[in-house]
């Protein structure tokens, strides 16, 4: 068995040496964050807006630009154009990974890429274990470290800030007079202009909430650090709210993939017998992409926590209880839920049955959490005349080639949710860490291989296997190197937080986090001691 754990671990683990061996004479990086206050004429969005083509302009210092001026300004890169510049949009998995892999790579001389990082947060968030900040087995910093730390013995640069425009260039030509130029430039929001010669997109996607009236208002999305925190805050206050009532804290999870699923595990286990979790699945099972052997261990671990499955059903609609009441008390909810929000007010759902003969059904939560859908951060572009867009699927995901450039723009690579890549059954790939991180060693590999004049690989995808945790000493694992294989309760769960950690972005962080993890075991097996022995001692 512990063979078995080393072979995961490894197996799910990037090349190390490629990722992480740097050159000692390397400078540490700078990070720079925007004046949001800057270039007020610029509308903040979501995404990218495809102006169209620019040609290569000059290349000035960055200067202080008054609140009445509205021309952007030039990012000056360290070394002008005697270097390749590269722009990765987006910071999770896809985007500070590649930076990462180019980082590790051996260049030739000159051609070491310049590297820009942007992001609209300050912090990387390693979402497969934003789950362990419910039920409080991970700190912040140890899933949630500032780029600028993972950065500072790198030579890449940081910005925190947000893409409001793209200005491609590189679907004119690809000969040698067009790589002497600019490719595009990047607009950001805080009126900084970025030129580049390679482009990375790995912008993500957010919650996609607004496909049934009421989600937007009043679910929680789980996604991000910052859901992460509004989720446990959520329960925190209900926590207070209900101690010492015989009524029970109400929680609904609407979906049930491996997110839904996860984390409908996650809060029952922290509520126990204070509260009633509610999943809720269009489909007639859970995890219905699932093997089967992670669905049993699933089912096994939710029904043994009194969780309550209505499979089946989708959500209809979703309003505030108080909206069935009268028209004064409705107001007061009304200013309550402004002021607080929504704390300590109580929500319905409609449910609709997917199949004829069965009734609907009314579900009332404090809490909706809500784990389906998902929707791009590039947006659907109108391509014109003096308008280059880029070519997106139906969910709004740039179209790429098999090396994982986007169709069209050939100095520029999308991957992660911004990309639609297909696998060898002609399925695309979900958005998921594992793909992401397998894309992120291609981009790099092929950023290389492109700026060196050298073939390109084409990206094929490995699946390793399937993680879920389904609690602080639960979660299921099972390996595809090994067949019939599942590694369940505490085993399972040891397994998954080495492969984690393992997976972890830098050599410094992991060893960092690798002892506190350490520490934080040593200290819950004395405490589980101590009380072994203190029961023993009372014959109880």
């Amino acid at each position: 068995m512990a063979h078995a754990i080393s072979s995961l671990a490894s197996s799910m683990l990037f090349n190390r040496e490629q990722l992480h061996c740097r050159n000692p004479f390397q400078r540490n990086s700078r990070s720079y964050r925007a004046n949001s206050g800057l270039f007020s004429s610029f509308v903040p969005r979501q995404g990218l807006r495809v102006l169209g083509s620019i040609s290569g302009g000059g290349y000035g210092a960055v200067s202080e630009v008054s609140e009445k001026q509205s021309p952007p300004s030039n990012y000056a890169w360290p070394e002008n154009n005697k270097r390749p510049r590269v722009c990765i949009l987006g910071g999770g998995f896809g985007g500070l990974y590649t930076a990462l892999r180019l980082e590790s790579l051996e260049w030739p001389d000159g051609k070491r890429p310049q590297v820009v990082l942007v992001d609209q947060s300050e912090r990387f968030v390693f979402k497969p274990l934003l789950y362990e900040l419910i039920s409080g087995e991970v700190d912040e910093w140890e899933i949630a470290p500032y780029f600028s730390d993972l950065l500072s013995s790198t030579t890449v640069q940081f910005f925190k800030d947000r893409v409001q425009a793209l200005h491609p260039s590189d679907h004119l030509r690809m000969d040698a007079a067009a790589l002497s130029q600019s490719a595009g430039s990047v607009h950001l929001e805080s009126g900084l202009l970025i030129e580049y010669d390679w482009l990375v997109l790995a912008l993500g996607s957010d919650a996609k909430l607004d496909v049934v009236p009421g989600a937007m208002e009043y679910a929680l999305p789980f996604s991000t650090l910052e859901d992460a925190r509004r989720v446990n805050k959520k329960l925190t206050a209900l926590e207070r709210k209900y101690f010492g009532k015989d009524s029970p804290i109400r929680v609904a999870v609407v979906g049930c993939g491996y997110s839904g699923v996860e984390l409908a595990a996650t809060v029952s286990e922290r509520l126990r017998d204070r509260g009633v979790v509610q999943a809720i699945n269009v489909d007639k099972t859970i995890l219905p992409n699932a093997p089967p052997s992670n669905r049993e261990s699933a089912l096994k671990v939710l029904l043994s926590r009194n969780v309550e499955l209505l499979l089946g059903y989708f959500v209809r609609c979703m309003r505030r209880a108080s909206e069935l009441r009268s028209s004064p008390e409705r107001e007061n909810a009304q200013a309550a839920h402004d002021t607080t929000e929504h704390d300590h007010e109580r929500f319905i759902l409609e449910l609709q049955p997917t199949e004829r003969g069965i009734e609907s059904q009314i579900v009332e939560a404090d809490l909706v959490l809500w784990t389906v859908g998902s929707k791009p951060l590039l947006p659907e572009v109108t391509t014109s005349d003096r308008s280059i867009g880029l070519p997106l699927n139906g969910r709004g995901q740039a179209e790429t080639d098999e090396t994982l450039r986007v169709k069209g723009h050939p100095r520029t690579f999308a991957i992660g949710d911004s990309s639609a890549v297909k696998d060898k059954q002609g399925k695309l790939l979900p958005g998921t860490a594992q793909v992401a991180f397998q894309q992120a060693d291609f981009a790099g590999w092929n950023l290389w291989a492109a700026i060196n004049d050298r073939p390109l690989l084409p990206f094929r995808f490995q699946n390793l296997g399937e993680m879920m945790t389904l609690g602080r000493y639960d979660a299921a694992i099972t390996p595809s190197f090994i067949e019939g294989l599942t590694l369940e309760g505490p085993v399972g769960h040891a397994a998954r937080k080495i492969a984690y950690l393992l997976r972890l972005p830098t050599d410094e962080h992991r060893v960092k986090v690798g002892m506190s993890w350490l520490a934080k075991s040593a200290v819950e097996s004395t405490a589980l001691m101590q009380d072994t022995f203190a029961k023993m001692l009372s014959g109880s």
